[in-house]
């Protein structure tokens, strides 16, 4: 009886092919891509909390920097004794993908990040409870021999926020917005 059943689709199948011919695959391969333009265009439902958190799960360590690009957070790992980074991907749903790892970094170039009081997560925090938004970028920064954390935010006022964090203290430091209009901070808390 199930092979019978079996058979009577399968011939339905191919009479549907025959008589729609190229127009029903075209009709089929139309239908395929719509849902995948409609997935592709769903916007970042992932905050920098949770692609940090997906993040640290897939490779654990000490977050260095946390980037949205578009829907995708783009997040480099190093680990905890400093020998090892990760380049990740951290898409709209979460999911993890591994773009580039390393394990011969000099764990005395990574000492201040490793050994920092306080974490991307704690940084982004404290940056949020001075600007309320969305955090679109964190990044470790001592460049200039003074380590802190650089936060972006896009404020629910509008302007994007560039806050500095103590590594130390996770005290926001400075603040300042960016109208849009130019690439330079007004300098106003």
């Amino acid at each position: 009886m199930k092979r019978t059943r079996t058979l009577y689709v399968s011939a339905a199948t191919a009479v549907v092919l025959m008589a729609g011919g190229p127009a029903a695959v075209a009709s089929a391969a139309t239908a395929d891509t719509a849902r995948t333009a409609a997935a592709a265009a769903v916007p970042a439902q992932v905050s920098a909390e949770e692609a940090a958190a997906a993040a640290l799960k897939h490779y654990p360590g000490v977050i260095e920097s946390l980037d949205l690009d578009g829907a995708v957070w783009q997040v480099d790992v190093v680990s905890k004794d400093g020998r090892g980074h990760a380049e990740l991907e951290v898409s709209a749903t979460g999911a993890v993908t591994e773009q580039n790892k390393d394990t011969n970094e000099n764990a005395a170039e990574n000492k201040p990040l490793t050994g920092a009081k306080v974490t991307a997560e704690r940084a982004a925090k404290a940056a949020l409870a001075a600007h309320p938004g969305q955090v679109t970028t964190v990044e470790w920064d001592d460049d200039d021999g003074t380590a802190s954390w650089h936060v972006e935010i896009k404020g629910k006022d509008g302007k994007t926020w560039d806050v500095q964090v103590d590594h130390a203290t996770g005290k926001v430091t400075t603040s300042g917005s960016d109208s849009g209009d130019s690439d330079s901070d007004d300098g106003n808390n």
